[in-house]
């Protein structure tokens, strides 16, 4: 049996190309494919491969004082879900541009939003009818999953956001309990230490992001539509619930899907439905 793994750990790396050798060696002998990012500031990285091999580099990893602490998201997939085997030393392990504002300890990041766990999400909105949905992803991520009537700010890329959280539009929630989502986790780890420098007095972060959350109330809770995924599945659901909230590109008909433009000039994603692209 196959699946995927997701994984990411903030902590002090003193010497990221021995871990990165270390990491190689290791998924090569056990014929994983992903990619594994390391910087100075940690790791993060989704594997593809058998259960049994998976569960090994888990043990094998943890050895590494640094990553003994760091939770692994299981999802469906397999080795197939990826072209290769990409093991790279980066100046941020997720591409905010805010190497100069990213600092780690023994615990993580320093300065980072409050963690809840999904039931405590749905707490938090139970006891504050003013909670906002913040989400942490690119905007063409959101167009197909996100929480209901979540923030979706107006970001192509990662890097936009240090932009973006200036705009005087946000404002008016800064004083309001915001909870940042991402896919795993990671994004939100820096998003919200970046909103707390700028202003944003109660940040919160989903513990182990949507993934974890779709593990606990799949689509019976807060969130709507298929999370998008960075390898050739594109897109997941949770559940046989699941709706889709996308748009075709072509018709309007309501998709999940995701295709690259058939037309090479264009070189973007585009949203189509079933029926369009046949």
């Amino acid at each position: 049996m196959q699946k995927v793994i997701l994984f990411y750990k903030f902590t002090p790396i003193t010497d990221p190309e021995a871990v990165r050798l270390w990491q190689r060696a290791l998924c090569e002998k056990l014929n994983l494919k992903g990619r594994i990012l390391l910087a100075p500031h940690g790791i993060n990285g989704t594997l593809g491969g058998n259960m049994k091999d998976l569960k090994q580099y888990i043990k094998e990893t943890k050895t590494y004082a640094g990553f003994k602490d760091t939770t692994f998201k299981w999802s469906e997939g397999a080795r197939e879900d990826f072209p290769r085997l990409a093991v790279k030393v980066r100046d941020e392990i997720v591409t905010f541009g805010a190497t100069d504002e990213i600092k780690v300890d023994e615990k993580g990041i320093v300065g980072g939003g409050k963690h809840l766990k999904p039931k405590d999400v749905h707490k938090l909105v139970q006891e504050r009818d003013d909670v906002i949905f913040f989400d942490g992803r690119n905007a063409y991520e959101a167009a197909i999953g996100k929480f209901k009537d979540a923030v979706v700010p107006d970001v192509a890329h990662t890097r936009d956001f240090a932009k973006e959280l200036e705009d005087p539009k946000y404002n008016d929630i800064k004083d309001k309990p915001v909870v940042t989502y991402c896919t795993g986790g990671i994004r939100c780890e820096v998003l919200s230490m970046m909103m707390r420098k700028r202003g944003f007095q109660e940040v919160y972060q989903i513990d182990g992001g949507i993934a974890k959350y779709g593990e606990e109330y799949g689509d019976d809770g807060l969130w709507e539509g298929s999370l998008y995924v960075f390898d050739d599945r594109m897109a997941t659901q949770f559940s046989d619930k699941a709706v889709d909230i996308g748009d075709c590109t072509h018709c309007g008909a309501k998709t999940s899907n995701y295709e690259n433009c058939a037309d090479k000039s264009c070189n973007d994603l585009i949203q189509i439905c079933e029926s369009c692209k046949s």
